[in-house]
């Protein structure tokens, strides 16, 4: 495991039709991530059991180089630019990797 640069971030979408809009502009912004990332090494959306108006991230990077470039990649440009459509708030911790561990 590397040592790692990562974010955990709360959306709170407007409503139920935000909230799909949101999802699929999420879709989209995934197929560039996973094309044109290797730094990005995870990047995970959660829907939060009693909230469905809520998105919960965890993205994990390389390093702080691989988040800078993940921010100024085009999908994510968009994602970013557009997200505002949908999104009442935006809740975003920066977290560095202590420990670790893998199951299978």
């Amino acid at each position: 495991m590397t040592s790692g640069f990562g974010l955990v971030v709360r959306f709170t979408l407007r409503d139920a039709e935000a909230a799909k809009a949101f999802d699929a502009l999420v879709s989209e912004t995934l197929e560039g991530i996973r094309a044109h990332e290797p730094g990005t090494l995870a990047y995970v959306v959660h829907t939060v059991a009693d909230d469905p108006n809520a998105r919960l991230f965890y993205e994990l990077y390389a390093d702080r180089e691989a988040f800078d470039e993940h921010e100024r990649q085009e999908h994510t440009r968009r994602f970013l630019s557009e997200r505002e459509r949908y999104v009442t708030d935006v809740d975003v911790t920066f977290v560095q990797s202590q420990d670790a561990g893998v199951w299978k």
